[in-house]
């Protein structure tokens, strides 16, 4: 493999990444990814860089739950979260989602924006790989958000969390003031039917005030509501249920299946430091 050039995603994105062991610039020569004390980093054959220095936790998304993810979101169930997800970037030049997944929202995003470059991390080697296929303007690292992200201080002008895991002293660190943070969160009646009738896992009923609650360094400056109705045939069901935290739990699922997608949009404002 060692004539085998670096996806262009990841080339991109270089001079936004930061040594994981001592914080140092990184800079590719071929393959590798090295700062100035030496300390190296291969990139991987299927195109994602490892920064995390550690095995993959064991709640790290498998490929399985990734598979089913790929394709329940491929079908186009949360398609008007994508479009808003889309709409809430608008303007944003250099964006990081955080707990990227499949790479689906960021990529969409990047269908819809030439100009953009992007950079999408998870906790996941799996989903790594999955979203490093997903555009040329868009490289994949795996990395912990609950610790210091391997990226530059104040290079970024958005960032996306769609339900994953949140650090916004973090989120603060890597963008620029005024830059944007944009989470989205299950809304009260997300998948209620289906979460009554298969014994799901439940959504915090302060789930929105514990976000604002942790938000220092950002301001809120929009929300917004996005209800539909699912009407699910089985497959869908399955992937559904299999793609997210419930995929450790054994569930028999019925067939077409009605139910409920709700989800709540939260734009911030990162704040001058």
């Amino acid at each position: 493999m060692a004539g085998r050039p670096v996806p262009d995603g990841l080339s991109r994105v270089v001079a936004w990444l930061r040594c994981p062991v001592c914080a140092a610039p990184l800079e590719l020569a071929g393959r590798t990814l090295g700062c100035e004390n030496r300390h190296c980093f291969d990139v991987a054959r299927q195109g994602h860089l490892n920064l995390l220095l550690r095995a993959a936790p064991k709640n790290a998304d498998t490929p399985e739950m990734l598979a089913a993810r790929n394709r329940f979101l491929a079908g186009g169930w949360y398609e008007p979260l994508t479009r808003r997800v889309i709409t809430a970037l608008a303007g944003a030049g250099r964006v990081l989602e955080v707990g990227a997944g499949t790479g689906h929202y960021i990529g969409a995003f990047l269908d819809a924006t030439p100009g953009a470059t992007c950079l999408a991390v998870d906790v996941s080697p799996a989903a790594c790989r999955h979203a490093a296929r997903r555009s040329p303007r868009l490289g994949a690292v795996v990395a912990d958000v609950w610790r210091r992200l391997p990226i530059v201080s104040g290079g970024l002008e958005a960032v996306l969390c769609v339900f994953a895991p949140r650090n916004p002293a973090e989120f603060a660190r890597v963008l620029a003031p005024g830059g944007q943070l944009v989470v989205v969160t299950p809304g009260r009646d997300h998948l209620v039917e289906l979460r009554d009738s298969l014994g799901l896992l439940g959504i915090e009923p302060e789930k929105l005030e514990r976000l604002d609650g942790s938000m220092t360094g950002f301001r809120l400056v929009d929300r917004q509501e996005l209800t539909h109705s699912l009407r699910l045939p089985a497959e869908a069901t399955r992937d559904l249920v299999a793609m997210g935290p419930n995929a450790f739990h054994a569930h028999t699922v019925p067939g077409t299946t009605r139910t409920t997608a709700a989800f709540v949009i939260s734009t911030f404002q990162a704040q001058g430091r």
